[in-house]
């Protein structure tokens, strides 16, 4: 696949992180593991040491998750944006099924989440799991609405929309309308209104007064949303919060774990995603950057739920999946990091909400230390909506057809049993709602442009110069700079029918046809005209 995307430098990288295990502790005896999902945001493949040799980033604790579970070399997050991936994380369904079919939802925005929709949450619920959110949400819930306003649906609320909600009311279908017993969290990112923690159905605390905060924290740039917050909310106290929260909620569950009642937390942090705002304790220990302190704290809160599940006697039976909701942003300051010699992106090409590598190619990383051989890599070509069927075939639960339609359990790949793709083709997304389709090496981009915030950007001059597809053969040209759909058309015929058979089908696994929300339109920027006799 892509032998050099893991390095011999990276694998000693990884044989050289401390591992620290716990000694003379009762070990759990549930025949159901505990799951774990630590989903971080805009963290980006380079920013993970185990993962990046070269990275000048200290991540001892997520090397450390990696040197004892299993690396993916090649994951996908299933858009290059927030929402669309948290949508198909939770449903294992792609995202542009739904009727979001670009961008991201606000802090204010209602429910994403289709009324009886299985979830992975419910799914476990049924089966006997305490589920948990804590972190995160950006799903949207259905806040009310004062008498006679209204909030933007699929997109980011605008200005004069922020006090158009009783933030003292009850806030209806949020998570606990999804499957989890519990959430405690915020609604979207840290850069969206309200500036305050919600707790199940209710704010914790009213927000009373209007705020905004620097998108890095110590600098002068560009500032976040202003809108309705809590008189003491400040970005920097929300990742140290959160992380108490999962260990707390962690040592609550630690009886009943013990005794056959297994947990599942989903633990979607808000770092390193702008505002960039590492705590007292973390300014200035990176020696480089905000950005790359903040990426030290985060992981400094992944290395707290390892040692609370160690200190438990939790560790062997459960599964911790870690992994990030899209690439890095150029809020990080990529020149201000690239001067030190450190690059997010790896050597993918573009970041962030662009449909290239570096807008969805994500750091995945799994433990499980009763299932998954220790120091093991896979270059499957994954996508994060994998995690519910995942779950499913762990526990021995047969999904429903009208469910998990675009999942593929990673279970033979966690054991080593895995002889052959687990996916005939894996789709990617970008901010603007441009498709790619790679299968094996190649990779197929239904627009001339990056799709994204990177150049060429979707509709200018320049990319209207381009061919209408780029082809690239991900294995001899990972950085994506050699379009060769000009000399592979049956390559690129045959693709472009595969993904007209994904969207037609409603799923990419087998199973009975399902319908999507709304139609899809495959072309966001112009339609690629076929040479005719190159269809095979």
């Amino acid at each position: 696949m892509i032998p050099h995307l893991f390095p011999r430098s990276v694998c000693f990288a990884i044989t050289v992180c401390s591992l620290a295990v716990a000694v003379a502790l009762p070990r759990a005896h549930a025949a159901n593991p505990n799951i774990i999902y630590i989903l971080c945001d805009d963290l980006g493949y380079g920013d993970v040491k185990c993962l990046n040799a070269e990275g000048k980033i200290a991540t001892p604790n997520m090397d450390r998750l990696g040197k004892a579970g299993m690396i993916f070399t090649d994951a996908h997050s299933s858009s290059a944006v927030c929402s669309p991936t948290r949508y198909g994380i939770i449903t294992g369904r792609y995202n542009w099924r739904s009727p979001l079919q670009s961008g991201v939802l606000g802090g204010l925005s209602p429910r994403l989440i289709e009324q009886g929709r299985m979830t992975v949450a419910s799914m476990l619920k049924e089966h006997g799991y305490a589920t948990a959110c804590i972190g995160k949400w950006h799903l949207g819930m259905d806040w009310a609405k004062l008498p006679g306003k209204d909030v933007t649906e699929l997109s980011v609320e605008k200005p004069d929309q922020v006090h158009n909600v009783d933030y003292a009311a009850p806030i209806k279908n949020g998570p606990n309308s999804v499957g989890f017993d519990y959430y405690y969290g915020i609604s979207a990112s840290l850069d969206m209104v309200p500036y305050t923690f919600i707790e199940n159905d209710h704010v914790t605390v009213l927000p009373t007064v209007d705020k905004s905060f620097p998108f890095t924290e110590g600098r002068e740039s560009h500032p976040t949303r202003p809108g309705p917050a809590a008189p003491g909310f400040e970005p920097r106290d929300v990742l140290p919060t959160l992380t108490r929260k999962a260990v707390d909620y962690i040592g609550q569950r630690t009886n009943d774990a013990q005794n056959g009642k297994p947990f599942f937390l989903y633990l979607p942090l808000n770092s390193p995603h702008t505002p960039i705002a590492p705590s007292a304790e973390w300014q200035g220990k990176s020696g480089i950057s905000p950005y790359a302190d903040f990426v030290m704290e985060t992981d400094w809160a992944i290395g707290e739920v390892l040692r609370v599940l160690e200190e438990k006697g939790l560790a062997d039976n459960t599964i911790v999946f870690m992994a990030s909701d899209n690439g890095c942003s150029p809020s990080a300051d990529f020149a201000e990091l690239a001067e030190k010699g450190h690059h997010p992106s790896y050597v993918f090409r573009g970041h962030k909400a662009d449909i290239f590598d570096g807008g969805h190619h994500i750091p995945f990383l799994v433990r499980w230390p009763a299932k998954i051989k220790a120091g093991s890599t896979s270059d499957q070509v994954v996508c994060l909506t994998d995690f519910m069927a995942t779950c499913a075939d762990v526990l021995g639960i047969k999904l429903p057809d009208n469910a998990a339609e675009d999942s593929a359990s990673l279970l033979p790949v966690l054991e080593g049993k895995a002889d052959k793709p687990i996916h005939e083709a894996v789709v990617h997304h970008s901010v603007n709602g441009s498709f790619a389709i790679r299968q094996g090496n190649w990779k197929l981009e239904l627009c001339p442009s990056s799709g994204g915030w990177s150049d060429p950007r979707p509709k200018t001059a320049a990319a209207n110069k381009l061919p209408a597809v780029q082809l690239y053969d991900m294995s001899a040209d990972i950085g994506e700079r050699k379009n060769v759909e000009a000399e592979h058309t049956e390559v690129v015929d045959r693709l472009i029918r595969l993904m007209e058979k994904f969207v037609a089908d409603g799923r990419t696994t087998p199973g009975a046809r399902q319908q999507n929300d709304v139609p899809i339109k495959l072309w966001k920027e112009r339609d690629f005209k076929a040479p005719s006799g190159n269809a095979d």
